[in-house]
């Protein structure tokens, strides 16, 4: 049992520990799960699966058509120009498939961006397989240049039929400082 001591100002101290101690538990042992079992309920958050995925040999379904959304957007304060070469592309599930996103710096200085996927419908995310992905890795770009994006994908055959439409959308983040931290912290 912990013992306090006669000093009201250690004990107090002690209690204030505890109890950020506790908050800090409580957020990451409950609330992460918690918003986790939310999101799934409710159908938002679409988070692709964070696993690699390894295709396995499947024919093409071209008896059946899904409709793809490219959606691209820059996070506040990201002056970058960033949109998908496509904005809307037919697949057949099973089927390779790939497109290019545009990205270019305005600015005359080098900076580092990091695109944050997001599918909708949320049940659908575990059916949207990225076999290549700009998303995967940061994107340095010197100032004044641009760069094309690869994005390669599948949509699962075992996707639900009543899923017509997928959109998968980017947000793109400036995330220069975090890297410069880092390079300075070596």
């Amino acid at each position: 049992m912990l013992r306090l001591s006669a000093n009201p100002t250690i004990n107090t101290v002690i209690k204030l520990v505890a109890v950020a101690v506790t908050m800090f538990a409580f957020v990451f042992v409950v609330m992460v799960p918690l918003y986790n079992v939310l999101c799934d309920a409710l159908g938002i958050n679409g988070k692709p699966a964070a696993q690699a995925y390894t295709a396995a040999p499947a024919q093409v379904d071209e008896s059946r058509t899904v409709t793809i959304q490219f959606i691209a957007s820059n996070n506040e304060g990201m002056p970058w120009e960033f949109a998908p070469s496509t904005t809307m592309m037919k697949v057949h599930p099973g089927a390779v498939n790939g497109t290019v996103f545009h990205a270019r710096n305005p600015l005359p200085v080098a900076m580092v961006a990091q695109a944050i996927p997001s599918i909708s419908p949320a049940r659908a995310a575990q059916y949207f397989h990225k076999t290549e992905c700009f998303c995967f890795n940061q994107q340095p770009l010197e100032g004044e240049t641009s760069a094309e994006l690869p994005l390669q994908f599948i949509v699962d055959q075992d996707l639900p039929r009543d899923i017509g439409t997928i959109t998968l959308s980017y947000t793109m983040f400036d995330v220069t400082d975090m890297v410069g931290a880092a390079v300075v912290a070596r």
